[in-house]
């Protein structure tokens, strides 16, 4: 079994995760973490969902944290994560890191889409 990753701390466009820098956007799955095309919530298709739902059984929900301000997830998004039977959590990015970490320890299944935020 594997350990997932700790998101150890967010801002300045990226997050820093195992004590490792990002910049820009992650998504996380599988307890891996990858860099992420969208900068905004807006900009978030469902071709950037691949990999979660690519991840079949390694997740049940996703976490996505929208920056700053909330605002609804795009119709498309929304659409495609429940056609695959998958949840969607959407918060600020801060709540999301939050979250991230006391579920992913918790052994919850889930993916966490995170957008950089200053």
């Amino acid at each position: 079994m594997r350990t997932p990753p700790v998101i150890d701390a967010f801002g300045a466009n990226g997050f820093r995760i195992d004590l490792l820098r990002f910049e820009g956007s992650v998504l996380i799955v599988d307890d891996k973490v990858h860099a992420w095309r969208p900068r905004a919530l807006a900009e978030v298709t469902p071709e950037d969902l691949a990999a979660v739902l690519s991840a079949g059984g390694a997740v049940e929900f996703m976490l996505l944290g929208a920056g700053v301000r909330l605002s609804p997830p795009p119709r498309g998004v929304r659409e495609t994560l429940s056609g695959a039977g998958l949840g969607l959590e959407l918060m600020s990015t801060s709540e999301a890191c939050r979250h991230y970490n006391i579920l992913s320890r918790d052994g919850r299944r889930l993916a966490a889409g995170l957008i950089a935020v200053p």
